[in-house]
């Protein structure tokens, strides 16, 4: 069991995403269509990168007719099928925690400019490499706090399991994360989130004003509209502020 939640960042940004719906659902677009561009299939058998993104436009709750509409042009199907890279950058937030943004872009120019912006505003440095401060792992979000929730994914093969009022977190080896989850939907679990993400292996602790300023931070990326996801050290459970 871990000490600290280190999927209380994510959450955040999923009851933020309530209330941008409209770019929500934008961006999962974007990446369903990206991922079957650069995977040259349409069968989340084949294409984990496609799985994964259409198991995160699951837990948003994006239309099944956006979703197919997204496959459409990431197949070339239709007209307006954008050509997106992803492009991850690097550096440093207010209170120096470390931050790794993921976008998917038609123009690394732009893109650039409007995130080196957010950092330069708000107190941030867009330099140096950070990404060595994080760990890829497959989360798995199950709203039951249930010991036999645990004791299911443990056998699955979970390497990390977390337990709060909301429910259980659940971690995995990237490439185990799919069969973890159809695991536990076979043992009678329902998860409302399921996909890859990166960890931070260590947090820092951030005082209420500080932690006030890096979710400011991290708000601001996110509204742009190529940033897909925001990754930071930063301990946001602990801060002792209403950002969770």
């Amino acid at each position: 069991m871990a000490g600290h939640n280190k999927w209380s960042q994510i959450k955040r940004k999923k009851a933020a995403n309530d209330n941008q719906r409209g770019k929500v659902i934008s961006k999962h677009i974007r990446a369903i269509q990206t991922a079957v561009r650069e995977g040259g299939s349409a069968d989340p058998g084949t294409n984990l990168s496609l799985k994964n993104a259409l198991a995160a436009a699951k837990g948003d709750n994006v239309p099944v007719d956006n979703i197919d509409r997204a496959i459409e042009r990431g197949l070339g199907a239709s007209d307006g099928a954008a050509a997106f890279e992803t492009v991850v950058y690097e550096g440093y937030g207010p209170a120096g925690v470390a931050m790794m943004v993921e976008a998917l872009t038609d123009n690394r120019n732009r893109t650039a400019g409007e995130i080196r912006h957010v950092f330069t505003k708000r107190g941030g440095n867009l330099s140096g490499s950070v990404a060595w401060q994080f760990e890829s792992k497959g989360v798995i979000f199950v709203p039951d706090t249930a010991e036999t929730v645990a004791e299911a994914a443990i056998e699955a093969g979970a390497d990390d399991i977390e337990v709060d009022d909301e429910g259980t977190t659940i971690y995995t080896p990237p490439g185990d994360l799919f069969a973890v989850a159809d695991t536990l939907h076979a043992a009678g679990f329902e998860s409302s989130v399921s996909q890859l993400t990166k960890v931070p292996q260590t947090l820092t602790e951030l005082s209420a004003s500080d932690a006030d300023k890096v979710v400011g931070f991290i708000e601001a990326l996110e509204d742009l509209d190529d940033v897909q996801n925001v990754y930071t050290t930063a301990d946001l459970e602990n801060a002792g502020t209403l950002v969770s």
